[in-house]
């Protein structure tokens, strides 16, 4: 199954690209299915909304003009904070859904791509902060597919590189919390794009997610332009088998479906 699990579209306030642009250019680059998942981060003054009926209508529109030629499914990215649950309840009730990317984007309305949330602390406090948020929220939030991008941490870390294995305990505590709740991780390829190494998450937690038994897993560009789209997509694909993985997911109606590797 060759799938982009996370794309981005002008629904999100990030990106400027027509959601029938991304369309052609998955189907030209053969692409069997991709999904959109568009921003939603409530609390966050800085962040535009999704507009969902919009959004929705936009999708159906795509459904019909490229029928029989690529299977587009509707996701959303969720940035959810404990005090937010209640709005993402409501939206995920009121819309149907094929997938939801939790994302962690922010804690306590600071977000980390303007360093609000790093400031005032040490490396080992807000890697720390931020793993624990995770592992807090999902403690209490079951309406989503996957994990997002789970170290993006380390995309906003201006101190550089923080060793895995620091963070591995709280790590395995999200992930064995995932897991019992029949949820999955994300793959999001975007690394090359902000000059990061390997994959994210990386291939020391990957590893950790396969050892701990994590079957549902999704592999996302993060493309929020069609130059991105299915960036790194087969290279991801070659190092889960070498990590002992034998399946990808897609999703429908929010229940994975797998795809052997």
């Amino acid at each position: 199954m060759y799938a982009d699990y996370h794309l981005h579209s002008f629904y999100s306030d990030d990106s400027q690209t027509p959601m029938d642009d991304m369309v052609r250019r998955a189907i030209a680059l053969g692409l069997e299915e991709i999904c959109f998942t568009e921003h939603v981060d409530y609390g966050i003054k800085t962040v535009q909304n999704c507009d969902y009926d919009a959004y929705f209508a936009a999708l159906e529109d795509m459904r019909q003009k490229y029928r029989g030629q690529i299977a587009i499914r509707g996701g959303i990215e969720f940035g959810v904070q404990l005090e937010t649950i209640p709005q993402f309840t409501a939206a995920f009730e009121s819309y149907p859904f094929d997938f939801v990317l939790c994302s962690c984007h922010q804690l306590n309305n600071q977000e980390f791509c303007r360093n609000e949330y790093q400031a005032g602390k040490t490396q080992d406090e807000y890697q720390a902060g931020y793993y624990t948020g995770i592992y807090e929220l999902i403690c209490q939030y079951k309406l989503y597919s996957v994990l997002g991008h789970l170290d993006l941490i380390k995309r906003y870390d201006r101190r550089g590189d923080y060793p895995d294995e620091k963070i591995l305990p709280l790590a395995e505590k999200i992930m064995k919390q995932a897991i019992a709740d029949e949820k999955g991780i994300e793959v999001n390829t975007s690394t090359r794009r902000y000059g990061m190494p390997g994959a994210s998450p990386s291939r020391r937690l990957l590893e950790l997610y396969h050892d701990l038994g994590g079957r549902i897993i999704t592999i996302g560009s993060d493309a929020h332009d069609p130059a991105r789209l299915a960036d790194m997509i087969p290279e991801t694909q070659k190092l889960l088998k070498e990590i002992g993985f034998r399946e990808i997911c897609t999703f429908e109606h929010m229940q994975p479906v797998f795809h052997r590797l």
